[in-house]
């Protein structure tokens, strides 16, 4: 099980930096889950990783978007950055690693790195889904990556992020 990283672009959206996402993620996470792990528009699922360089894990909410057979799609957009965000980072270098919380429930993930027609498939409904989603690939110039992360069973114990 491999995911193989796809590459950075040269340009892309600006972003807020590091420091503060970390200092205010467990706001974010706090304020998620009162609102019905949702974002706005979007359902969210809580990804849950290994440091690529650190070793600890690490817990980012992305957008979900169901893709039947208890799979979900995650989109590693970062908003349109140049560079990818970390948690797909970590998804690369430790992928039998990872966990996904949905609605309460955490589980263990196998990832799959859409590609092709699959990825193009993937990426309509998406966008036709949050069309917020189209204006990212205009903004950077680096591949988006669109994975899909199947569950493997269910992970014992609750959330410690609730």
């Amino acid at each position: 099980m491999s995911i193989e990283k796809l590459p950075a672009g040269t340009r892309g959206a600006r972003s807020v930096p590091r420091v503060i996402q970390r200092l205010t993620l467990p706001l974010r996470l706090r304020m998620h889950h009162r609102a019905g792990d949702k974002m706005g528009e979007m359902d969210l699922l809580y990804i849950s990783t290994v440091g690529a360089r650190s070793g600890e894990r690490r817990t980012a909410p992305v957008a979900r978007f169901d893709d039947g057979d208890g799979a979900w799609l995650v989109v590693a957009s970062a908003g349109g950055q140049a560079q990818h965000p970390a948690w797909y980072l970590n998804v690369v270098a430790h992928p039998q690693d990872v966990e996904a919380e949905v609605s309460g429930v955490r589980h263990r993930v196998v990832p799959e790195q859409l590609a092709g027609a699959e990825r193009a498939e993937a990426w309509r409904a998406i966008t036709a889904r949050v069309p917020g989603f189209a204006s990212y690939e205009a903004k950077t110039d680096r591949p988006i990556p669109v994975l899909r992360l199947r569950s493997a069973g269910i992970v014992d114990g609750a959330s410690a992020d609730r």
